[in-house]
């Protein structure tokens, strides 16, 4: 089977269980799944991802691993709350397969979320970071084999990988909330393994401000076929050697948690504001 058979029989079997067309697709990263049980959250259905024949399932603690179906403030926004990663075992075609489909189901404009590790010595736990752009070459890029035609060009253009309208717009619902958002480079490693001093230094030549194991393939992805892009980091860590601290994926949750109630309001406040200034009141 092709991957664009896959990928339209996969859609088939969501599209058989629930009748939804996102105009916004929401990745959660870890420790912020949370947000999908919001009470701003009006949830229209949810489909866990055991119980869609050929989808990959996350195994990571704290990704709870399904898709939320919902109107916030009235806009169709379809999340995925818990993501899969490359270092789970899966393809990096398997690790983007979601991604592709939240955009075939028919959402224009993808925000992705992580917790990642502050390079940037100006950081602290707890930040938040506005992805300007992004370094993926550790990682394969999904685009590598027989292209997709149905979904977009053999060789995409990547020079505003994150829409430079939605960060603006993101920019603005921060200052107007009085949130502090800081602004970066996020650079993708395989993980699971934590950076060792010297790669910390490594990513701080090469340009990165924060590093993290998702993201930057799954906005590849989204960008070779024409949707829209913006991300944030939560900084949960600063890296290894930045502080005598060691680190562990619990550090990683705790901070999530604790900066929870200000990021969904950030979040929600920025999707509204979003679909308001760069969605077509058709869509």
């Amino acid at each position: 089977m092709s991957e664009t058979e896959r990928l339209n029989t996969i859609l088939k079997n969501i599209q058989s269980k629930i009748d939804f067309k996102p105009q916004i697709a929401l990745t959660l990263g870890s420790g912020l799944g949370n947000y999908a049980d919001g009470e701003e959250i009006e949830i229209a259905a949810t489909l866990d991802y055991h119980d869609i024949e050929g989808f990959p399932v996350s195994t990571v603690q704290g990704h709870k691993g399904r898709f939320v179906f919902a109107k916030i403030h009235g806009i169709p926004v379809v999340i995925m709350q818990g993501r899969v990663h490359y270092y789970e075992g899966y393809s990096i075609k398997d690790v983007v397969l979601p991604t592709r489909l939240m955009g075939m189901m028919g959402a224009k404009i993808l925000i992705l979320t992580n917790a990642a590790g502050g390079v940037n010595a100006g950081f602290k736990s707890g930040d938040f970071m506005l992805i300007t752009d992004q370094i993926s070459d550790f990682v394969p890029s999904p685009l590598i084999s027989e292209n997709i035609d149905s979904l977009g060009v053999r060789f995409p253009d990547m020079s505003e990988i994150y829409n430079k309208k939605l960060r603006e717009v993101i920019k603005d619902t921060a200052k107007g909330m009085d949130t502090p958002l800081k602004e970066g480079i996020y650079l993708q490693l395989t993980g699971p393994n934590f950076e060792s001093p010297a790669e910390v230094r490594m990513c701080r030549i090469l340009g990165a401000d924060a590093v993290g194991m998702s993201t930057a393939c799954e906005a590849i992805a989204a960008n070779h076929m024409g949707v829209k892009v913006c991300g944030i980091s939560c900084i949960s860590n600063l890296c290894a050697g930045m502080t005598d601290q060691p680190l562990s994926h619990t550090e990683v949750q705790e901070t999530a948690d604790r900066v929870a109630p200000i990021f969904k309001k950030l979040l929600t406040a920025s999707i509204v504001n979003i679909a308001n200034a760069c969605l077509a009141p058709n869509e």
